[in-house]
């Protein structure tokens, strides 16, 4: 497998966990916070945040910034962006071969009434 398909991979499996995306939305509209301000914040401990983040960081979606003692996490907005555009794609193509089978189905349709 190719670098680039393990990469997609593990930033498909990062965003595909509900949890990891709640925690993403509430960075985005905190802008940033610890794992401990999200833990009280989400029906998990903050060992479980914690974890959450790391594998956000892994693939950039996030980046931690240590203040005195504590990590203060925030949205990488760039890679967001990187990420929401590989989706896009993705979806795309998903919505092109959607067509197909339809397009593939209704002549096998047409043929069958004649």
């Amino acid at each position: 497998m190719s670098a680039a398909t393990l990469e997609a991979d593990a930033l498909w499996a990062a965003v595909g966990d509900p949890t990891r995306r709640r925690l993403l939305d509430r960075l985005l509209a905190l802008g940033e916070a610890t794992a401990t301000t999200l833990s009280g914040e989400l029906p998990v401990t903050r060992q479980a945040v914690a974890k959450h983040l790391a594998v956000l960081d892994r693939v950039g979606l996030v980046a931690g910034r240590k203040e005195g003692r504590q990590v203060l996490y925030m949205v990488e907005p760039r890679r967001l962006d990187e990420a929401a555009q590989a989706m896009a794609r993705a979806a795309a193509a998903w919505d092109q071969r959607l067509a197909a089978i339809k397009d593939l189905a209704e002549a096998a349709h047409r043929e069958a009434e004649k």
